[in-house]
């Protein structure tokens, strides 16, 4: 979705920040759609550098972003994090491997278990106020904003809220947990002995559901394959509510990448991004969930 041009004057930012140790080699990292991040060398290894700014339109602090990379580390799932001020933030470099959708697929239930983990040692570990990460809030909340922005997307609000309201009835009661909540294949890596996670924008307190929902979604898993995810999480076979409630939430998990798409229409500019062809992307593959749902488990949502 990215280019490999970096915005100007980002090279010469990291080479004034003081955690350096000799001689830098700085390179570009393959971007997302709203950060920009380089693969910094000197006399004490690798490190990757990591530009952002809050989005208040996207809900992300960059503040909560660092405090739950620091919890992350600590708790044994993310790199450690070696330096960081406003907008940047510098961690150790992992000689891993980053995951597609097909090692997602490969590794499900290895996945699962990260999550499982994730999930239920987080909480000891975050600091400050809490930050809850309800994705039924965000489609609402994204709906006001792109009316408020002028979206040309404005005509399809009512039906995007009406089919959030009918996937978020269906969702069974869960406890609470911490949750990534941005669980894209490219956020998990695997160093050839254990799993990591990155990448902590949208990290808050939800249920679990989502994060399932965005894991197996995102790599494109086959409701065959789903249900042994859920399977290895649960620690068994699910029950028909389990399985109707992360087929609801992967619609939904789609629905909100979509509108995460149309406010970044409006709103970011990364370079290269084309947030007018991933919000199309998210709408297809939105349709295709939701033809699969409804197949499964009556025609309710459209």
């Amino acid at each position: 979705m990215t280019d490999l041009a970096p915005t100007p004057g980002l090279e010469d930012r990291i080479a004034s920040l003081p955690c350096w140790n000799g001689a830098l080699e700085i390179c570009v990292l393959k971007g997302g759609l709203s950060n920009e991040s380089f693969l910094v060398a000197d006399a004490s290894g690798r490190h990757v550098v990591r530009f952002g700014t809050d989005y208040p339109f996207h809900h992300v602090s960059r503040a909560r972003e660092l405090m739950t990379a620091r919890a992350a580390h600590e708790a044994g799932f993310a790199p450690n994090v070696e330096y960081a001020e406003p907008g940047v933030m510098v961690s150790a470099f992992l000689d891993a491997k980053t995951f597609s959708a097909n090692d997602v697929v490969a590794e499900r239930e290895r996945v699962a278990l990260l999550l499982q983990r994730f999930h239920q040692e987080m909480p000891r570990y975050v600091t400050g106020a809490g930050f809850m990460f309800w994705p039924f809030h965000v489609v609402r909340d994204y709906a006001r904003t792109l009316k408020a922005g002028n979206s040309r997307m404005i005509p399809e609000l009512d039906q995007f809220l009406s089919l959030a309201q009918e996937l978020e009835a269906v969702q069974a009661p869960l406890p609470i947990v911490f949750a990534h909540n941005d669980l894209l294949p490219s956020n998990i890596l695997d160093d050839g002995e254990r799993l990591w996670l990155i990448d902590f924008e949208y990290a808050g307190f939800s249920t679990s559901m989502f994060d399932l929902a965005g894991a197996t979604s995102n790599a494109g898993l086959t409701p065959e394959q789903s249900e042994e995810f859920l399977t290895a999480y649960f620690g068994g076979v699910p029950s028909l509510e389990i399985r109707r409630s992360l087929a609801a939430m992967q619609c939904a998990s789609l629905l909100r990448e979509a509108m995460w798409s149309m406010t970044s229409e409006l709103y970011l500019d990364a370079p290269g991004a084309d947030y007018v062809g991933y919000t199309a992307e998210n709408l297809t593959r939105l349709q295709e969930a939701l033809d699969h749902y409804n197949s499964v488990y009556g025609n309710h949502a459209s």
